[in-house]
């Protein structure tokens, strides 16, 4: 694996989740590891995509809480992929523009672990890249969230895709 061929994706960090009546589950420490995520795939070259997911209800595409959150800033190489399902690959141009820059292997951060992050890792596997889910960096605003991405990091595990602490 080199950074060339790596790609970090983002998943759905976006403002309103972080809103929710249950708040995401250890907010900072998700947020500061995905900083260093990006901070790390930028100096090494590798590609980073932002995921933004758009519904009716809570993400309408366009409004205040659809956007990234404030403590993320993409820049002007950096991907963004926009998706109405909960793998970022379905119905979405990401596995052609991963395609055209050669990429193998996909770094997988962001929200929620139960639901987009999983269908996300989980179809990048059926896919064939190779794919790290960052262990530390995805998180829900579910009352379950700690015990959620423990079961989560054991079943990917058990999958085939490899689970890492982000640093």
């Amino acid at each position: 694996m080199t950074a060339i061929d790596t790609a970090l994706l983002v998943i759905d960090v976006q403002r309103a989740l972080f809103e929710q009546r249950t708040p995401i589950y250890r907010a900072d420490q998700l947020l500061a590891a995905v900083q260093g995520l990006i901070a790390r795939a930028c100096e090494a070259g590798a590609l980073v995509v932002y995921v933004q997911h758009s519904n009716e209800r809570l993400l309408v595409k366009g409004s205040e809480g659809w956007q990234l959150h404030p403590q993320l800033c993409p820049k002007g190489k950096d991907l963004l992929i926009q998706k109405l399902h909960g793998s970022a690959f379905e119905d979405t141009p990401l596995v052609e523009e991963l395609g055209r820059r050669g990429i193998t292997t996909v770094v997988i951060a962001g929200l929620v672990t139960h639901g987009c992050v999983k269908a996300t890792a989980l179809d990048a596997h059926k896919r064939g890249y190779t794919t790290t889910v960052a262990a530390d960096a995805h998180s829900s605003y579910s009352k379950d969230a700690g015990s959620l991405i423990e079961t989560w990091n054991a079943r990917f595990a058990e999958q085939g895709i490899t689970v890492l602490p982000s640093a």
